[in-house]
């Protein structure tokens, strides 16, 4: 049985703007990569690696490996190479450019995630093993910014994947409507300070969307790499956002990921921020079952959320570092921290405002991969102050 990927989707691979479907095949026994498949993988991976890109997918995407993936496919969903790579190949300036389409993506298509894993995660290879989860204590970490001088925002986020269900390029519509109605359910049950409104964004009002957006609530459509990679499918089906009453808790229904766990507030305190997502995470894991492997820890879409999936970040204003690029380089390395724009990843910095994030997911436990990151914003502030006396 050959796999179908005709029209659904719109995937434009360099040279040929081919309309593709990524669409789910459930057999046990595995498929056959088509002919038409094969052939936009050699020409999307013939136009890559002539190509200048520098992304980790060219680097560790060798012909051997290839060769050796292209005619692979998962045993439940029948997910091939070109579902991993297609983004990559349709963006050559990706800093990564692969993505899992399903949770079996991760072994069958081992020989190019783990080499882009370890290089990621820094040097978490293919022996090393996930800690079991332990959040702490997020009272254990001191507001980095008391005075408000530097940090305008906090947010911790998590992702989690539902268990039983691929990830968007293999879900169905019906799939999606199946993730909606479980995850709408779970969250319209939280009580206390996480009591709260779904809203679909299938009949949202869009004066309603636009304002959630600006004001960072709301995440977009439009995103050209998840397009490529097939998460845009059957937009805005299935997709929706959790707001409690407070507006500083908010779970994302099937953006990137089956569900995001967010926790924001104005200034620095990043344990109380973590505390408040961590109970809810246990609260929404008391209902739901989350896909979680034993090596690689919580399974997520992209290789950049594997491990704990945790990425805490700061909306931060560091005006005397941010005219010394290379010692802001020097500095993000050395604490291992991600230096983004305002909005995000591909985002610019509005006014002077960047988006400064732990990069590490993998290898550390929740507690630590926050203390690092608040050690690493609070060692920039420090820098900062120094540079200002200066």
């Amino acid at each position: 049985m050959l796999l179908n990927l005709k029209p659904r989707l719109g995937l434009q691979l360099p040279g040929r703007c081919t309309q593709l479907a990524i669409s789910r095949y459930a057999s046990k026994g595995g498929g056959k990569v088509d002919q038409e498949v094969l052939e936009q993988m050699e020409e999307g991976f013939k136009k890559l690696a002539e190509s200048k890109s520098k992304s980790l997918l060219k680097k560790h995407l060798t012909k051997e490996i290839f060769e050796k993936l292209k005619m692979k496919t998962t045993p439940s969903y029948n997910s091939t190479l070109l579902h991993c790579i297609s983004s990559g190949m349709c963006n050559h300036d990706s800093g990564v450019g692969l993505y899992a389409p399903d949770p079996e993506a991760y072994k069958v298509f081992a020989d190019l995630f783990d080499p882009v894993i370890e290089e990621y995660h820094k040097c978490f290879k293919k022996t090393d093993k996930q800690p079991a989860t332990s959040f702490g204590k997020g009272a254990d970490f001191e507001n980095l910014d008391p005075d408000g001088h530097f940090i305008v925002s906090t947010r911790v986020r998590c992702g989690r994947a539902v268990k039983g269900f691929p990830f968007n390029p293999c879900l169905t519509e019906n799939d999606y409507a199946e993730l909606e109605s479980k995850i709408c359910g779970v969250v319209s049950s939280l009580t206390g300070e996480y009591k709260g409104k779904y809203m679909p964004l299938t009949g949202m009002d869009k004066c309603v969307q636009q304002q959630l957006i600006e004001d960072h609530y709301l995440f977009k459509e439009g995103d050209r790499f998840l397009a490529a990679a097939g998460a845009s499918r059957y937009w805005p089906a299935g997709r929706g956002i959790f707001l409690n009453k407070a507006k500083n808790f908010l779970v994302w229904c099937n953006e990137e990921d089956h569900i995001r766990i967010i926790s924001m507030e104005k200034g620095g305190d990043l344990g109380k921020v973590y505390d408040r997502m961590v109970g809810g995470v246990e609260a929404l894991g008391k209902q739901l079952q989350f896909n979680r492997d034993e090596r690689l820890g919580f399974l997520t879409f992209c290789p950049t959320n594997l491990g704990t999936s945790i990425r805490a970040s700061v909306h931060i204003k560091l005006p005397n570092l941010m005219c010394e690029p290379e010692e802001m380089k020097k500095l993000a390395d050395k604490y291992r921290l991600q230096i983004r724009g305002t909005s995000g990843e591909h985002s610019e910095a509005k006014g002077g405002v960047h988006d400064i994030s732990n990069q590490r997911r993998m290898g550390l436990t929740e507690y630590e991969i926050i203390k690092e990151m608040h050690d690493g914003i609070k060692g920039l502030i420090e820098a900062e102050c120094k540079a200002r006396s200066s």
